[in-house]
């Protein structure tokens, strides 16, 4: 059986996560793990069985025997190792969003496409069963053609303002999800976008340049309508839906509980809480998006979430950001980037 060799480039909580669930599949190997604090990841890589860390990511970038890496570093470091891998030809899983320019983003593109290594981008959503459910229904014509798309995303409670202020904002790090699940349910791509914005919630996150809560609504190409609220915070829990509605019916996935149990008495029905956050209501997700990316390099398949899938999510946001500031709709072909 042939094996793939992995370098994990940062160990925070998403980077732990993948590291986490990669350990779990027979055909893959993490050799080594980068971090910046290097002596807060030595005992949890020993636990879990990767023997070498480094500080540097260059250490992965320059190992012959690495065959792919998985980006986990903020944000800002995403465009310069993307173009580096792609460079000593390594396959390449990066988290969201690729970058804040659509320019260096376009620049990262290119160089994965000129080396003709793959690159997948970390929208986890599309690998959820449930919204991969509602995909085959719209794609296979089953409800028809589709009219209005509504996603619902709402987080139980705001990051800390320090991550608000370098995180590109609402758009980028939240909404950014809604965008891709938009174009991943209809199959078409967005030509305009119209955004109201608020701070209903914190006054600091609005002393830090950003929203949280927005109502969103988007022009497909085929014609479809869309709209999207979001909000930092749901105090009943991480609440995620989503509803396609057509000629012929619609779809809808509604939100995981921690259990599906009802309890039916005199007072009245009741139902077990959402699940709080995204690392319980996503589990699944995240492990089919990491066995996806290692059986799209091991049989060379087509990727399910390409660098174009990321381009395109980041001109969303970038639209919207516009709208938020101008008042006006934005259509994608005019953003000034």
């Amino acid at each position: 059986m042939k094996k793939l060799t992995i370098g994990i480039i940062g160990a925070g909580r998403i980077g732990r996560l993948h590291a986490e669930n990669i350990i779990h599949i027979p055909q893959v190997r993490i050799k080594t793990i980068s971090d910046l604090f290097v002596d807060s990841v030595k005992d949890w890589a020993c636990q879990i069985g990767v023997e070498n860390v480094a500080t540097n990511y260059e250490d992965i970038l320059n190992d012959d025997e690495i065959d792919a890496i998985f980006i986990c570093s903020p944000t800002d470091t995403h465009v310069p190792i993307i173009r580096r891998a792609a460079e000593v030809g390594k396959h390449i899983f990066c988290e969201k969003p690729i970058s804040f320019s659509i320019q260096e983003t376009k620049a990262a593109l290119e160089a994965v496409e000129k080396a003709g290594v793959k690159l997948q981008v970390g929208f986890n959503r599309r690998f959820d069963r449930n919204f991969v459910k509602i995909q085959e229904v719209v794609k296979n014509g089953l409800i028809g053609e589709v009219h209005i798309v509504k996603i619902t995303s709402r987080d139980p409670e705001p990051p800390p303002i320090e991550y608000i202020k370098s995180s590109g904002g609402l758009f980028f790090d939240m909404s950014i999800h809604d965008f891709d699940m938009a174009r991943y349910v209809t199959g078409s791509e967005v030509t305009e976008v119209y955004v109201q914005g608020a701070n209903l919630i914190d006054p600091a996150i609005g002393d830090a340049g950003d929203i949280d809560t927005a109502v969103i609504t988007l022009k497909f190409a085929n014609g479809a309508i869309g709209v999207i609220d979001n909000s930092r915070k749901a105090v009943y829990g991480y609440d995620q839906r989503v509803e396609v509605f057509g000629s012929k019916g619609s779809i809808m996935a509604e939100n995981d509980h921690l259990t599906n149990v009802e309890i039916s008495t005199e007072e009245g029905v009741y139902k077990d809480k959402l699940k709080y956050f995204f690392l319980e209501r996503y589990k699944e997700a995240y492990i089919r998006e990491t066995y996806a990316f290692i059986d799209s390099i091991l049989h060379n398949k087509p990727l399910c979430c390409t660098g174009n899938d990321g381009l395109q999510a980041e001109l969303i946001a970038r639209a919207a950001q516009q709208s938020l500031k101008t008042g006006k709709p934005v259509k994608i072909e005019y953003i000034k980037i």
